[in-house]
């Protein structure tokens, strides 16, 4: 990672991996993605390169961000998805171009109609967005129990029961929490 920028959180789901682009909402946030070309580069290691990114891109895939973020923090309590959230998942998902391919090795990649389209790249995510919030893939939506974070996750474990994002960042800082309060105790 270039010097200077937090690291990517990097999840198995696109959608909400996407929206770790933006961390610690309810605390002192986290832009992961703060130019056009950290943009390009969170795509090329989610497998969705491209060549440039414009800044007017760059506010699309913020949009698209927040308005996943929004309907599946809708989704996860049970409240009916905002509309403004809906119309730009949608949107972003019938402008995109891209076609999935299957390798030689057994595994789907994704073409994008042209090297500088943003735009397919985040009909992908959409796409995967719609999958998730949807119900259409095995896996139940929930909400990071970290009070600063709140991320909305997608929770594919046997019991599903996550509590946490993500085990390395959100789980362990508050299982140290924890444990610094229950030795300040005694």
């Amino acid at each position: 990672m270039p010097a200077g920028f937090p690291d990517f959180r990097l999840g198995t789901v696109l959608a909400t991996s996407f929206t770790g682009t933006l961390s610690e909402r309810h605390g002192d946030p986290v832009e992961r993605i703060p130019t056009p070309q950290r943009l390009v580069d969170w795509l090329e290691v989610n497998g969705l390169a491209v060549d440039s990114c414009t800044p007017a891109q760059l506010d699309l895939a913020r949009e698209l961000r927040e308005a996943i973020h929004a309907a599946a923090t809708a989704a996860a309590i049970g409240d009916a998805l905002p509309t403004s959230a809906v119309r730009i998942i949608n949107d972003r998902s019938i402008h995109g171009r891209a076609a999935a391919i299957l390798t030689s090795e057994g595994h789907r990649r994704w073409r994008l109609s042209s090297p500088s389209c943003v735009e397919d790249a985040l009909g992908v995510i959409a796409a995967d967005a719609i999958d998730i919030i949807s119900g259409e893939r095995d896996g139940k939506l929930a909400l990071c129990g970290s009070p600063t974070c709140r991320a909305a996750f997608f929770d594919t474990s046997q019991s599903r029961t996550r509590k946490w994002c993500d085990m390395n960042t959100c789980g362990n800082r508050q299982k140290k929490a924890r444990f610094n309060a229950t030795h300040r105790r005694r």
